[in-house]
């Protein structure tokens, strides 16, 4: 099948909005819709139409049925559920990120994974001049985190080194593990403990705690840590992370076995 692309340029912004028009369309109908009643009730051309859908359909976006009609693809239900799933946690996390943060006075974050990276989708401030702040949005390698190690530790050995041979492990400070036997043996402690330390791995001056949050299902949905200048870290601090994180993943659904 002959590719079709969406053209670049000075109607790009057009293209976008009959896109839009064109899934909203889609959207309003329970069952597939042909194209002769999306052109329609867009008022685009049938061939103008086509295209879009064409290009749509072969990123997953949209799927044509066997008879030629057309229906909202699998892709955007998996975006729709991660978007859900990322609003909800924060949501429920916030409060409790928050009293965590009074509790300890130092910086709370939440992560979700990406891929081999987790991404930081919340945090709360330590109330302090001097303290570590990271950028919602910003995105780190899952071997120099304490969630990240957690997530490939929840996942076993081979995922791990198929992770490891993938990343290659580089290093971002000389306490970062770039040999996958250290990263083994410390990602499988992590689960067994039910959390994990960034010991100056990521940045140095930088320490973390950090566990795991679970949803209704059991499956990992994200990681709540703890960042503070390494000198104020504290190991009683490992149970109160520990607990905060329960106490999300308990109001998402999840029961403990």
């Amino acid at each position: 099948m002959p590719k079709h692309k969406i053209q670049e340029g000075s109607n790009s912004i057009q293209v976008i909005e009959r896109l839009a028009r064109l899934l909203d369309a889609i959207a309003a109908h329970e069952d597939p819709v042909s194209l002769k009643i999306l052109s329609a009730e867009t008022g685009l051309h049938p061939s103008t139409a086509f295209r879009i859908l064409a290009s749509l359909a072969e990123q997953g976006f949209v799927e044509r049925t066997s008879r030629g009609n057309y229906q909202l693809g699998v892709k955007l239900m998996q975006l729709g559920s991660r978007v859900h799933a990322s609003v909800d946690i924060r949501k429920v996390a916030l409060p409790l990120m928050e009293k965590l943060r009074d509790q300890l006075g130092e910086t709370v974050n939440l992560t979700v994974r990406e891929g081999d990276e987790v991404v930081y989708i919340e945090r709360t401030l330590a109330k302090r001049m001097i303290r570590v702040e990271q950028v919602i949005g910003s995105r780190a390698p899952l071997h120099v985190t304490a969630v990240g190690k957690l997530m490939l530790g929840e996942q076993g050995e081979a995922a791990c080194r198929s992770y490891a041979k993938r990343s290659k492990l580089p290093a971002y400070t000389v306490n970062t593990h770039t040999k996958i036997t250290a990263l083994l043996k410390e990602c499988s402690a992590a689960i067994k403990h039910g959390y994990a330390l960034d010991n100056e791995e990521a940045e140095l001056g930088v320490g973390c705690i950090g566990t795991l949050i679970h949803e209704a299902s059991g499956h990992v949905i994200g990681g709540l840590s703890v960042s503070a200048p390494i000198e104020r870290r504290r190991d009683e601090w490992i149970e109160q992370v520990m607990q905060t994180g329960m106490q999300i993943s308990k109001q998402l659904g999840y029961h403990a076995t």
